[in-house]
């Protein structure tokens, strides 16, 4: 039987995202679902500045692992996030503020209005923000690290 989204176990992914805490000495509680695009987690502990790390880092890598660890379990490839005490709600928030500063200025100017160092997640989350917008379009240029996320006027 070939595994999907949806005949994971949301329990397995539960159980592998507490191991993955626990090892690192951390403690809280965990919930999970399984959602369009992979595990979401919520993670409530007292520990919530270790696991985010310094922009964020550390909360990017803990995801990748997890997803790593998953795939040993369950044999497909499963995109885990990883919500910690809030903080990628508030960095959504921000960069639906700065989605619009971006927009704003693009028509002001009438030019390309370059938001570099972004993650890749937060690269999507201004593209979905713009994406249907009349006045403006977004996209990413360049490679790896260096790759920008660029909004310019519609033609």
């Amino acid at each position: 039987m070939e595994t999907t989204l949806a005949t994971i176990d949301p329990k397995i992914a539960q159980e592998t995202i507490e191991s993955l805490l626990s090892s690192l000495g951390v403690s809280g509680t965990v919930e999970t679902q399984i959602g369009d695009e992979g595990v979401n987690a919520v993670i409530a502990t007292e520990d919530s500045g270790m696991i985010i790390g310094y922009h964020g880092e550390t909360l990017e890598s803990l995801q990748l692992i997890a997803s790593l660890q998953l795939y040993k379990k369950v044999g497909t490839f499963v995109r885990v996030s990883l919500e910690v005490g809030d903080y990628k709600k508030n960095r959504t928030d921000a960069l639906e503020r700065l989605a619009q500063g971006a927009k704003e200025r693009a028509l002001a100017e009438s030019r390309e209005i370059a938001l570099p160092s972004l993650k890749s997640w937060e690269r999507r989350i201004v593209h979905v923000i713009l994406q249907e917008d009349p006045e403006v379009m977004s996209e990413s240029i360049g490679e790896g690290k260096d790759r920008t996320l660029v909004v310019k006027p519609r033609a």
